[in-house]
């Protein structure tokens, strides 16, 4: 548990000396090639912000069936090990530290996308439609898994987890938030399984934990992070429960000895944080929701946190348009602000690579709003 408020102190994480306290959020940039391996571009952008305590790179897939969007990034491929090396390799030249974040779709996919009709715990579509290389499409009913699917899929993420230290990264954070396929695992509405894997509490989060300790009896644990997001509704998610699923799922893997615990859109607030924080034994990772994008709302909205017992912060579009946020908030210099938002999905150096460090231009002005900044579209 948190000793400190100071979002500059060093901190420990499994075999790693955190410089801050301060970690990049995993941001989905749709900046991959169309196979999913990273670019050179990609290196430049994760080197710019190499002064973080820990980059989380943006959502890879473990294999093929679960690609979401067109451009994300992939790891289940040797080409796919390859392009990630040369991120990894110039982030350690700037200094910095880099995990993996590993994230299955399920049902947020098409087959415009991918070739291949997604996977999910049962069939019940995505609302509405989702962007392919086709533009926005009706989402498809999703191919219910079988048994031998699960266990399939839970040996991929922990091939991509070898795969991601492989590639260099120092370890991997298992995605289980944000509607994709292990959250959908968790929620009663995608979740209509009367199997082992759905049903009572304890069926629901046994997908999800038997990919984190897949994943952490392949790499050790220490180098494994977990990220889920209570009560968040994105990608049509209605859990059911919150109140009682993430206390079950930090019973069941708190003895792990995982690297750390991640909680998006943390609220100090709300009551299920703190029965999170009570029974998670080892570093727990928060992500604020901001209402504006600056210096002093990100360090009350961060003291807010580790007051309330949070380890690290973990901030998102703050660090996609100021590549040298860390020392803007210490020297209290203002912010860049976020750009338009389609910027961020485009593809190419624009709203990319351009953001200026200080020294390089004045802060720019946002044309983007600043409510709920780190509110997800794909991460």
């Amino acid at each position: 548990m948190s000793q400190t408020t100071d979002l500059f102190a060093s901190a420990a994480l499994g075999p790693l000396t955190l410089p801050n306290r301060l970690v990049m959020a995993p941001l989905t940039r749709n900046r991959a090639e169309a196979d999913g391996t990273p670019t050179p571009l990609m290196a430049t952008y994760y080197a710019q912000r190499a002064s973080a305590g820990l980059i989380i790179a943006e959502a890879a897939t473990p294999n093929a069936v679960g690609q979401t969007y067109p451009d994300i990034t992939a790891i289940h491929t040797p080409r796919h090990v390859a392009g990630w090396r040369q991120v990894t390799d110039a982030v350690r030249d700037a200094g910095g530290r880099m995990f993996l974040q590993l994230q299955h779709g399920g049902r947020v996919g098409h087959p415009a996308t991918s070739g291949l009709t997604p996977v999910a715990p049962s069939p019940v579509p995505l609302p509405g439609t989702i962007f392919t290389p086709d533009g926005h499409r009706p989402a498809v009913v999703p191919r219910e898994m079988t048994v031998e699917d699960i266990r399939g899929t839970v040996a991929d993420f922990a091939r991509a987890a070898r795969r991601a230290l492989d590639a260099g990264f120092e370890g991997v954070e298992v995605h289980s938030a944000n509607g994709h396929l292990l959250h959908q695992f968790l929620a009663a509405n995608t979740n209509r399984r009367t199997d082992g894997y759905g049903g009572s509490l304890t069926a629901r989060i046994r997908f999800t934990a038997e990919v984190a300790e897949a994943v952490a009896a392949e790499i050790g644990a220490e180098r494994v992070g977990l990220r889920v997001s209570p009560g968040n509704t994105v990608n049509g998610i209605a859990e059911g429960e919150t109140e009682e699923i993430y206390p079950a799922l930090v019973e069941r893997l708190g003895g792990l000895g995982l690297a750390y615990l991640h909680l998006v859109f943390a609220d100090p607030d709300a009551p299920v944080f703190h029965r999170i924080r009570a029974g998670w034994p080892g570093t727990l990772v928060a992500n604020p929701v901001l209402q504006e994008m600056s210096g002093p709302a990100i360090e009350e909205a961060s003291a807010r946190l580790l007051n309330a017992g949070a380890d690290l912060i973990a901030l998102g579009r703050p660090f996609l348009a100021n590549p040298d946020l860390v020392t803007r908030l210490r020297l209290g210099a203002p912010l860049n602000q976020v750009r338009e938002r389609y910027l961020m999905y485009v593809g190419g150096a624009t709203g990319y690579t351009d953001y200026p460090a200080l020294g390089d231009g004045a802060a720019q002005p946002s044309s983007a709003s600043s409510v709920a900044l780190d509110g997800p579209r794909v991460a």
